[in-house]
């Protein structure tokens, strides 16, 4: 007689992935129980209400439901009542040029780059495996603004530097559409509404996953006791499967090891500044600002004004730059951020953020995530694929953002690998 199980599925986090999961074995009534390892759910989808900024609610991660035509995630929340903004729809747009906005012939202009950036991009692939996002602007050398769509496309969106990066997995998972906001925020949507009827135990890290054992028994040890089962979906980050803060044994196949080494870890930060004056930069409420890049190698920090009529503004740093200022500590992020606003606003930025509040995000800092979200070097853009094909006959499946090719990097992308890890699993 085989050896008795706790549960059929052990599903390891309980972020978009580990839900989606859970939801969908439920749904089939396979027993399921979700182990996660900070005491909330959500994963990178995380609603604050930082006392620096008055207690109003921030966005620590996830910001949007992206491509809102096609996200699953989107008639969830229409189902469950939520109000969905429109977040193309409430904010105005700011271009820089130096210090001066954009012309109305400049701003056409940007407008049209990104067509021909992804032109010129189609082109390139066409004639080759991959190649470096850089590949487009180097075709595009006489193009004002192609610069400043490779920063948006590379450090900023998918927070990798364009020399690195695959042009093909850019092109994969590039997004569309509209972005919708639930009304309170993304991470409280998902505390509301994702994880009911689940058995989700937190403050439960696992430590040790057994698998392939008799039948495919997987058995999962954690500070608090082991748990064994039929079938174990784990959807932490591939920093954390990176790192040895989740052993395996038997070692994963060297094929899924080298799939983890190519989806590293990209960084995005965020620094909030709190005005302490009434000056608002001769800017709407709820405006993106962001200024053109002319030399390769600058940073590009778009930022947000005065989101939802709020007194902050905000800043978004990505890839090589955010890895660098985490490991300078806050106090730099908050300088390099200012010096920032001051390229573009002079002097009196710092009149206005005089001794007002910070808030730098830390995803760098936590064990649980260790950046985030992956990004694929030039020539792996099978990485993804390759970390989400099932092992030991099915009974141990890995999901997250950085296994599904189409939304990767986002909510959904992770929402719908955790479904489709599920269909895999038979129950008991």
């Amino acid at each position: 007689m085989p050896p008795a199980t706790d549960t059929d599925v052990i599903v390891i986090g309980a972020g978009l992935a580990g839900l989606g999961a859970a939801r969908a074995l439920r749904q089939r009534r396979i027993p399921c129980v979700v182990l996660e390892a900070t005491n909330r759910i959500g994963g990178r989808a995380w609603t604050a209400y930082p006392r620096e900024l008055g207690g109003v609610w921030f966005e620590m991660g996830a910001i949007w439901l992206h491509s809102a035509e096609r996200n699953p995630l989107v008639p969830i929340a229409r189902a469950a009542g939520e109000t969905l903004l429109r977040a193309d729809e409430l904010r105005q747009k700011r271009t820089f040029v130096g210090m001066r906005e954009a012309t109305l012939s400049e701003y056409a202009d940007y407008d049209d780059a990104w067509d021909r950036y992804e032109a010129i991009a189609d082109e390139i692939l066409a004639a080759t495996r991959d190649a470096p996002l850089a590949a487009v602007a180097d075709r595009r050398s006489d193009d004002p603004w192609a610069l400043t769509v490779e920063a948006f496309e590379g450090p900023v969106i998918c927070v990798a530097q364009a020399e690195k990066f695959s042009l093909r997995d850019w092109r994969t998972n590039m997004l569309s559409g509209s972005n919708l906001v639930p009304d309170g925020g993304i991470g409280a949507f998902v505390e509301r509404h994702l994880g009911a009827g689940l058995d989700i135990r937190l403050g439960t890290p696992a430590t040790r996953i057994i698998w392939n054992g008799p039948g495919g028994r997987v058995s999962v040890e954690t500070p608090r006791g082991a748990l064994s089962a039929h079938h174990c979906i784990v959807t932490v980050s591939t920093g954390v499967l990176a790192s040895d803060t989740l052993r395996f044994e038997p070692r994963l196949p060297v094929a899924t090891q080298e799939a983890i080494t190519r989806l590293p870890m990209g960084l995005a930060m965020k620094v909030v500044l709190r005005a302490t004056g009434t000056d608002r930069l001769d800017l709407p409420m709820h405006c993106s600002v962001d200024r053109r890049i002319t030399e390769r190698g600058e940073t590009l920090i778009p930022f947000q004004c005065w989101p939802f009529g709020r007194d902050y503004v905000q800043g978004w740093i990505g890839a090589e730059t955010a890895w660098g200022l985490a490991r300078d500590g806050e106090a730099a992020a908050v300088e390099f951020t200012l010096a920032q606003l001051r390229a573009i606003f002079g002097g009196r930025v710092d009149r206005l953020f005089a001794g007002g509040a910070r808030l730098v995000t830390r995803w760098d800092a936590d064990p649980w995530t260790r950046g985030a979200y992956s990004w694929v070097p030039v020539g792996q853009a099978d990485a993804r694929r390759r970390l989400a094909e099932p092992l030991g006959d099915g009974h141990m499946l890995f999901a997250g953002e950085g296994c599904h090719d189409g939304f990767a990097g986002t909510l959904a992308g992770a929402w719908i690998s955790g479904l489709a890890a599920a269909a895999h699993c038979t129950g008991g």
